[in-house]
């Protein structure tokens, strides 16, 4: 299938495009950077320059096209708004395929999005869910919740390099998943009729609370850490004031989304009918005991061939009492 991947570049995009290749589809990629997306090429994608914010850039990209996987979103460091991407840019998009007489097209979202009216990227994503139920695009919906990739630099690293983890309030149960396996779900989606016009969670085996995750980093580490909690509160006054000022409204949006994540509500939900309905094996898919073993075990392996190698080397420049004398 000529399939068209949006947000290519992203933790979530680029495994889509991976296994969209792997699964033998002629991927195009759109991009706002070709030099950023080089890899992409690499791996046998074809590059498309654009930005669905601008949608002048859009026909072209589209043509030839069978169907669209939307794995874009805003990121932290972008100049634009959530707003003005996630919603105003995605319905330029969905728009553009619908002119192209495209029908298919997946699209991820968030679980329980329709329950965080006051959280602006999930509260955006429940309307762009509405939008495209109003389209004849023959859509699908999958609402993962958080991917395992983010939990390294939040709990691995800091308790590896000895500095502090943060966690907040009560803090909310999450049912992780890998991306790679994420990725699966929208790639075998393409050849489940049964998935048209369908929203589907797509989460982890369990959903984990931060103290349970930094309790499997210290076994696997070997490692105490240093945990630090934010007060719930604090995240509400903080989001209050970066709403204040204009360029800080991006941090503002998230600190929104965190508090979603420390009110103690659960984001988990049955995934045996969706494994069901996609015919994949969910012992198949990545745990998170497995996922942070693997980590681990690369790293630790990597830091004694560091230590060794630092030992081998001092006891070469260390000299000897004894000089040999001439």
């Amino acid at each position: 299938m000529k399939l068209l991947v949006v947000g290519a570049t992203g933790t979530l995009g680029r495994q889509v495009a991976r296994c969209a290749i792997d699964q033998g589809h002629q991927v195009t990629c759109l991009v706002r950077s070709l030099k950023k997306a080089a890899f992409l090429k690499e791996w046998g994608a074809q590059l498309v320059e654009g930005d669905f914010c601008k949608k002048e850039t859009l026909p072209g990209a589209l043509e030839g096209i069978e169907a669209v996987i939307d794995a874009a979103t805003a990121r932290a460091t972008d100049s634009l708004s959530i707003k003005e991407i996630d919603w105003d840019g995605k319905v330029n998009l969905i728009q553009a395929v619908t002119q192209a007489g495209i029908k298919r097209y997946i699209f991820f979202s968030i679980l329980d999005a329709e329950k965080y009216p006051n959280v602006p990227l999930m509260d955006i994503k429940n309307c762009t869910e509405k939008f495209l139920a109003q389209t004849n695009l023959d859509y699908t919906i999958l609402r993962p919740c958080g991917f395992m990739q983010g939990l390294i630099g939040q709990y691995a690293i800091p308790i590896i390099e000895n500095q502090g983890v943060w966690i907040t309030g009560e803090g909310a149960a999450v049912a992780y998943m890998d991306t790679q396996d994420v990725a699966k779900f929208a790639v075998r989606a393409l050849d489940v009729p049964a998935t048209i016009g369908q929203s589907y969670p797509v989460v982890g085996s369990r959903a984990w609370k931060a103290e349970e995750i930094v309790a499997l980093c210290e076994r696997l580490s070997g490692q105490d850490a240093k945990v630090f909690r934010i007060p719930s509160g604090f995240l509400r006054v903080m989001y209050r004031l970066a709403y204040s000022f204009k360029w800080t409204l991006n941090i503002a949006d998230r600190l929104a989304f965190a508090e979603v994540l420390a009110n103690g509500n659960k984001l988990n939900a049955p995934m045996e009918r969706v494994y069901e309905v996609f015919g994949l094996d969910q012992g198949e898919i990545t745990t998170l005991e497995s996922y942070f073993n693997e980590y681990f075990s690369r790293i630790l392996k990597k830091l004694k061939e560091i230590g060794y190698e630092k030992d081998k080397n001092k006891k070469k420049q260390k000299k000897s009492p004894f000089k040999s004398k001439v």
